[in-house]
């Protein structure tokens, strides 16, 4: 009778997931509670809804603040292809390498269905043969889309005539969509990429040359599309979709949580979690760890369990350079990067100076 009615007052999550959640917003600030949540299923497996997460947050002194916002009228605004490769969005977007104080281009191509980058080029000027380059590089990859939507750019549409970039769609039987002028949002979903990119990776990175900045920001890619978690398409990664596995990678996370949940009630230590999903031949199969066994799940749901053995290293593979991004880079044929990255001439000189040398009395030779 004197005690208190209903349960103790603060959040029910384990020790373990409150100091996940608070180790998660430590070392990304800007992160939110959805994505912090996201982030728990795919990493160590930690189920805690956004409420949940918001309420750690709170008990460790975190406010939550509140912007005011503008009514918008009420009308449909979303759109999204019922699947892969039936529509690309491509735009460029550019930025200043700091250490040379040179601004360069990069242009990309993303599926509208799944968010999933196909391919993306970056040089130092924005001329529509690294449009086509990026392009064939996609379709040489992924195959051609149904469609493909761009802005008004002079790299996509011009006023007298057909653009080149129109007559490769039409060669290859594409239809090219462009978007109203002064319009950015009916291409919101790629722009929404290049504010996640700016945000997390060239806002605060610093490019030795525009070589390296080619591969750093195709691994951010290759991290955008194989791992970071994406609100819109429902905490799953772009691959999940772009490569018809949702389901099979929502069923693994799922199977993930529990078996990890069970493994906390009973020995407050979880495991190192492992999975992996895709498909081969059109079948979506799953590997995953149960305990110190590796299980390979096929389409008819029969099990067997495998090993998996490290490649051999190789003499390449102990450089210290960076590794060759996965998704495709289009490059122009003809501007290299070193020409790119080369230092102006000063004024007078030429490059024909090396093969005609002017002479003594100031002439030419």
């Amino acid at each position: 009778m004197d005690r208190p009615k209903g349960g103790p007052r603060g959040s029910r999550l384990p020790d373990l997931t409150k100091r996940t959640i608070l180790m998660l917003k430590q070392a990304n600030p800007e992160w939110g509670c959805q994505r912090i949540s996201d982030m728990l299923v795919r990493g160590p497996a930690l189920p805690a809804s956004a409420s949940a997460v918001a309420q750690v947050l709170h008990e460790a002194g975190y406010q939550m603040e509140e912007v005011p916002t503008r009514p918008h009228p009420d009308k449909v605004r979303f759109f999204e292809r019922a699947k892969p490769n039936q529509l690309w969005q491509t735009d460029l977007f550019t930025f200043v390498l700091k250490r040379q104080n040179r601004r360069v281009f990069l242009v990309a191509f993303m599926d509208d269905h799944s968010r999933f980058i196909v391919s993306y080029g970056l040089h130092a000027s924005q001329s529509s043969a690294l449009v086509l380059e990026v392009l064939r590089s996609g379709i040489a990859s992924y195959q051609s889309p149904e469609e493909i939507l761009t802005d008004n750019g002079s790299q996509y549409v011009t006023w007298r005539g057909k653009s080149a970039f129109t007559k490769e769609l039409e060669k290859r039987g594409i239809k090219q969509v462009v978007a109203k002028p002064r319009r950015p949002q009916t291409l919101g979903k790629i722009e929404r990429f290049w504010g996640t990119l700016w945000r997390e990776c060239i806002e605060s990175a610093v490019f030795i040359d525009l070589g390296d900045a080619q591969r750093r920001i195709g691994l951010f890619i290759d991290h955008y599309n194989f791992q970071r978690a994406h609100q819109g398409i429902e905490g799953l990664a772009p691959a999940d979709r772009f490569f018809g596995a949702a389901s099979e990678v929502k069923r693994t996370l799922a199977a993930r949580v529990a078996a990890n949940a069970l493994e906390l009630a009973k020995n407050g230590v979880p495991k190192t979690p492992f999975y992996l999903t895709g498909q081969v031949g059109g079948k979506p199969f799953s590997v995953h760890a149960e305990g110190e066994r590796m299980i390979l799940t096929r389409t008819e749901g029969e099990r067997q369990e495998i090993d998996l053995v490290a490649p051999t290293p190789t003499p390449e593979a102990t450089k210290a350079d960076l590794p060759t991004p996965l998704c495709p880079m289009g490059e122009v044929i003809g501007i290299g990067t070193d020409e790119a990255n080369a230092e102006p001439p000063e004024p007078g000189a030429s490059a024909l100076d090396e093969i005609w040398p002017p002479t003594a009395e100031g002439g030419d030779a």
